[in-house]
């Protein structure tokens, strides 16, 4: 149960912050977002402010946005009893077609036709009289209360997001996945601040009968050079020992404003399968806060580097062990919560940096497959017809629907069965 809860924390984090990206710059773009909830499933809670309505959701699995659009854009259906709330104005400024999931105020009409994206209009018989065919002007920012009693703002067609210009749909597509690396970042300072300070090439204790105390070093020795090869961060030693490949290595450190020099062989230890040579010390922790920030904005380039790499390399030899879905992602989870506290933050800044990358990929059905579309779009300066961009999202949500199947059947091999 542990797991399963920690799993939902951090695959909802994940969600919830690169939905969050797409609604905040979709606000500042102008769009109308229709509802930004927290959470998945049967509505809780729901508030209406500045025009979208937020909603809290019983299955925490981070949330989403619904931008106005042509597939999320309120209609109503010929033959559908609603109820209409009219402004002193006469127009409709409120729409019930709940049933009774919400029920308001109002005059109810059988709805003969409506258009709230361009027209603003309803044709219906008020109260169910047949004789007489009556037309509502229906307000700009008029609400529509859906079957499900979700009160949203019906998004006629200048707030729409296909109505944006190509920067703003571009900034609005690349704000979830900048949003995931950003919080990798975060988070990896955070880590780097909860964690023990990043060795440094100072001798903080050597370990008994090791070379290092066997050889004479001590704490507070200073190592400078291996092999006349100048150190400057603790990394270096590790990589200067792996090149000795065991064999005798010649160790400069300052004592006291003195420089000594000793002769030392590594000795080889095996870590995670693989053979290291090391000295046998441990070196003092820098606990200064500027160093912390800096190992931590340090972690977060290389670890950006290495999944690009990663990424490039998916491509040039492609294999599904490659990829984790939930089911890898889950099992992956459950094995560093058991490390500690620290790990599990160095895992979701890792996995968040991670998903803003890949989700970059111009591939139809992620966000850098609606990128290519937006830089298509602006290189050919006209918009891409709507049957067309339909099209590609069908086929892109295909082909990750069955890599997904893929990838999770894969999983459940590799981490339960085999």
């Amino acid at each position: 149960m542990k797991g399963i809860l920690i799993f939902l924390v951090v695959f909802g984090i994940l969600v919830f912050v690169h939905e969050f990206g797409h609604f905040i710059v979709a606000k500042k773009c102008g769009i109308l977002v229709r509802e930004f909830s927290i959470g998945m499933g049967p509505k809780l809670f729901q508030k209406m402010r500045a025009k979208t309505t937020y909603t809290i959701r019983w299955l925490p699995l981070g949330g989403y946005v619904r931008l106005a659009g042509p597939d999320d854009a309120a209609k109503i259906d010929p033959g559908t009893t609603v109820v209409l709330q009219l402004d002193d104005q006469n127009k409709v400024k409120r729409i019930d077609a709940s049933g009774s999931q919400m029920p308001i105020e109002g005059i109810p009409v059988q709805v003969n036709a409506a258009d709230l994206v361009d027209a603003l209009t309803i044709q219906g018989y008020e109260n169910g009289d047949e004789d007489q065919l009556k037309t509502y002007s229906v307000d700009h920012d008029a609400t529509i209360i859906e079957q499900n009693g979700t009160e949203l703002l019906i998004a006629p067609r200048d707030t729409q997001f296909q109505e944006a210009s190509v920067g703003k749909k571009l900034a609005t597509n690349f704000a979830g996945p900048f949003m995931n690396i950003v919080l990798g970042f975060v988070v990896f300072i955070i880590w780097s601040l909860a964690a023990p300070g990043a060795p440094t090439t100072t001798v903080g204790s050597t370990i008994a009968h090791q070379p290092a105390q066997v050889a004479g070093i001590k704490a507070n020795d200073e190592i400078i050079a291996i092999n006349n090869k100048k150190i400057s961060n603790f990394n270096q030693i590790a990589a200067e020992l792996a090149e000795s490949k065991g064999k005798t290595v010649e160790v400069k450190v300052k004592r006291d404003n003195k420089v000594k020099n000793f002769s030392i062989k590594p000795k080889a230890n095996k870590i995670d399968g693989q053979k290291v040579y090391q000295l046998g010390f441990y070196g003092k922790p820098d606990n200064s806060l500027g160093a912390k920030i800096s190992r931590g904005w340090n972690t977060s380039i290389s670890t950006t580097g290495l999944i690009f790499n990663a990424v490039g390399n998916l491509f040039r030899h492609f294999s599904l062990n490659k990829l984790s879905g939930p089911v890898g992602i889950y099992s992956q989870t459950v094995q560093v919560s058991n490390m500690g506290f620290t790990y599990l933050l160095a895992f979701l800044a890792m996995i968040s940096i991670n998903l803003g990358i890949v989700n970059l990929i111009p591939i139809p059905g992620l966000d850098g497959g609606k990128l290519l579309l937006n830089l298509i779009q602006l290189i050919i300066r006209k918009p891409i017809p709507e049957d067309k961009e339909a099209i590609v999202d069908v086929i892109g949500f295909v082909i990750l629907l069955l890599l997904i199947v893929a990838v999770t059947g894969n999983d459940i091999y590799r981490y339960f069965i085999k």
